[in-house]
């Protein structure tokens, strides 16, 4: 290393390393698809998830090597490009390690072949570098940003299910309620934070149904593209940590085929095919169901591309109070080789507003076993056109909720996207 290890050796990072649990462990299915879908998608023959103590780097998950037995998955921090994303506290992309001045002394580069490596740092719920998700080639890379982007979005995915063994380890040691358990599961499932739209009002809630004490499978997101925003919606079917693993692969892989394409009938046709090896993997069944926007701002308005994969249709609320329904439902997703997609198209102006959701909303039950409906949800936005992204969301919540007394047998997830009424002007602005 070119300077001493200060990050490396913190106590309160080894000690996230050992509360991990991760290290001299078995390869796991879920950390080995990642790095196999890295490398698919970067075209690089080696990747990996490592975790890193003060003296080795342990391969959680090597794809393209040939070693297997504990003792040979890892090398010295010496030999380590992950000593570099640790110190760093960042991503560390190398196109020619011979050249950079950090890692031409690297012993790994003779020994192991290493000339181009890139890698994001895999962190432990508090935040704390564990290791790096990382690919590898034998040759020169001038990495891509997209490919950089990608990698990222993996990583996090890396990140998200060390999160779900750490939370589900530290709940049965402690022997918590199952409604904590539950509840952190969950909070790992959905971002921390909305992005947001520049020049759009954007906002989000989450809703746990049942009594609490089981993961369900709603989730939603933003991720930015190099076509536009995509939004999107989705909800899979059972509970539990099964349900809670599907939902995460669902959601990795929609922002990682998101970044590569802007159909979205191909981002959904992807994930069923992700979802279809998914089940036959651990020979279950199931399905998911979501509605993808890609949402793209112009000069005066915003161009909105929907795809619904056996899920409820848009509404959108337009400035003069109208409520429209947007979007046919085509196939769900995972029980099917082939589905049958349709991509619909619409325009937000001004003062417009476009509602994603699941349908624990309208299935909303009173006393008397009504359910809420369509016809309900759009009664809640009529009345709702002047409001903010979040204050529409917050209102059919919170009106859902009192409908149903309070208790709801299923999740609850939307996401709003409202054009402001001044849009041109604020975008203009936030440019």
């Amino acid at each position: 290393m070119n300077a001493s290890p200060v990050r490396l050796l913190q106590p309160r990072r080894l000690e996230a390393v050992r509360r991990s649990g991760l290290l001299d462990t078995g390869a796991e299915e879920p950390f080995d698809r990642l790095t196999r879908l890295a490398c698919d998608l970067l075209d690089a023959p080696f990747g990996f998830v490592t975790v890193v103590d003060d003296r080795r780097s342990f391969w959680k998950s090597c794809v393209g090597t040939t070693a297997s037995e504990l003792a040979d998955r890892q090398n010295t921090v010496g030999e380590s490009f992950c000593q570099y994303v640790i110190e760093a506290d960042d991503a560390v992309i190398i196109g020619d390690a011979r050249l950079n001045p950090m890692t031409r002394d690297n012993p790994s580069i003779a020994s192991m072949g290493v000339i181009a490596w890139a890698g994001f740092p895999v962190r432990s719920p508090d935040g704390e570098v564990l290791g790096t998700f990382c690919v590898v080639d034998g040759r020169p890379r001038e990495w891509t940003a997209q490919q950089v982007r990608t990698l990222e979005v993996l990583a996090h995915a890396a990140s998200g299910e060390v999160a779900l063994r750490i939370k589900a380890d530290e709940a049965s040691r402690l022997a918590l309620e199952t409604r904590v358990l539950a509840e952190t599961l969950q909070e790992s499932l959905l971002p921390r934070e909305l992005p947001g739209i520049p020049g759009l009002d954007t906002a989000a809630v989450y809703v746990a149904g049942g009594e609490g004490g089981e993961v369900l499978g709603d989730f939603y997101d933003v991720v930015y593209t190099p076509g536009g925003w995509a939004v999107f919606v989705g909800d899979v079917s059972g509970k539990g940590a099964r349900a809670a693993r599907t939902t995460a692969l669902a959601r990795y892989t929609l922002r990682a085929s998101a970044l590569r394409h802007t159909s979205p009938g191909v981002v959904l046709t992807e994930l069923n095919a992700a979802l279809r090896q998914w089940f036959a993997e651990t020979s279950t069944t199931g399905f998911a169901t979501v509605a993808y926007a890609l949402v793209r701002p112009r000069g005066d308005d915003v161009a909105v591309r929907l795809c619904t994969a056996g899920h409820p249709p848009a509404l959108l609320v337009r400035a003069n109070g109208d409520v429209e329904q947007f979007g046919l439902p085509g196939t769900l997703l995972g029980g099917f080789a082939r589905v049958t997609l349709r991509i619909d198209e619409t325009v937000l102006r001004p003062g417009d507003t476009m509602l994603l959701y699941t349908d624990g909303i309208t299935e909303a039950r009173d006393r008397s076993r009504a359910m809420l409906d369509d016809v309900g949800l759009r009664a809640i936005l009529g009345r709702a056109t002047t409001a903010t992204a979040a204050e529409l969301v917050e209102s059919v919540r919170d009106q859902a909720l009192a409908y149903s007394d309070g208790s709801i047998r299923d999740d609850i997830a939307m996401v709003a996207i409202r054009v402001p009424p001044d849009f041109s002007a604020s975008r203009s602005r936030s440019v």
